[in-house]
């Protein structure tokens, strides 16, 4: 299978696969490896479009980057131009913290900005306001052991530890008015969102830091795979051998087994095992 690679600063390498577009249903497959001479870091994104929608309403990174930064993003169908305000808000959040530096505080100036400059682009369109929801993680050091995870709605990150529980564990908390212990809006559940992007109901975004140990994953998900597996799944399906992007197609597939007709997304990243990381070859590959 041929491969782009491209060097980024600080001696990362990154080769990736050829995108692959498998119809309206499961539209976006891709698998790409971050490494340097001791580290080497692999990444997956699956993406379906679920019934519901004409479109697929999910924005996520597509690993055409060359930061260790990666974003899912839900557009809330109940606003406007869903997918173009999820689409928009992964590409704003690349452009601001694509390069350089990162930290807590940047990520949360970088989704305040967002949240204004989508809403701006939609009322340039529409006068009704539209919003999405999302999860990131980002690097914040060369052996890409540090972490900072940040969120806003109901968009999910978990952690696979390499060894221990089985179970995935869940390092964000859904900001729905019945966890936040506010009203919802008359017609609207208490586990919606209410906290998202591009409507101006976020003040303080979520960021916590977090660690990886070699063979460790982060995962990312929106609703539309969480409400329909739970962190034993998770756990239990991103874990193995088989390559990364496989492991999430069968996690997307056993949320639509279970009932899911909404858009699905899953971006899993695993650090590899020191060992296992000097001299490996840079070469993904995505078995479907």
């Amino acid at each position: 299978m041929p491969l782009s690679r491209a060097h980024a600063p600080g001696g990362l390498r990154v080769a990736r696969s050829p995108r692959h577009d498998c119809g309206s249903d499961a539209a976006f497959v891709r698998e790409a490896v971050y490494a340097t001479r001791d580290t080497r870091l692999d990444a997956a994104v699956v993406s379906s479009r679920g019934g519901r929608h004409a479109v697929n309403e999910d924005g996520h990174s597509t690993l055409d980057g060359t930061a260790p930064l990666f974003v899912v993003a839900d557009g809330v169908s109940s606003g406007a131009m869903a997918s173009r305000a999820s689409g928009e808000l992964v590409a704003y959040l690349h452009a601001a913290l694509g390069h350089g530096t990162v930290d807590a505080a940047a990520v949360r100036s970088a989704v305040l900005d967002a949240d204004r400059e989508i809403a701006r682009s939609i009322a340039r369109r529409t006068d009704a306001p539209g919003a999405a929801t999302l999860a990131l993680c980002a690097a914040i050091d060369p052996a890409l052991s540090r972490w900072l995870v940040g969120w806003v709605g109901d968009c999910r990150a978990y952690r696979i530890r390499a060894a221990g529980d089985e179970r995935a564990e869940l390092l964000t908390r859904d900001d729905t008015y019945r966890f936040l212990d506010e009203v919802s809006p008359p017609g609207g559940s208490p586990d919606d969102p209410a906290r998202m992007i591009g409507n101006g109901a976020v003040d303080a975004p979520n960021v916590r830091p977090v660690e990886l140990r070699g063979g460790d994953l982060l995962v990312l998900c929106s609703d539309g795979v969480h409400k329909h597996v739970d962190a034993a799944d998770i756990g239990r399906l991103l874990r193995g051998r088989a390559p990364l992007a496989r492991r999430c197609v069968r996690l997307v597939e056993l949320a639509r087994a279970r009932g899911s007709r909404d858009d699905a997304t899953v971006l899993a990243v695993l650090l590899s095992p020191a060992r296992m990381s000097r001299g490996e070859p840079i070469t993904p590959q995505v078995e479907r």
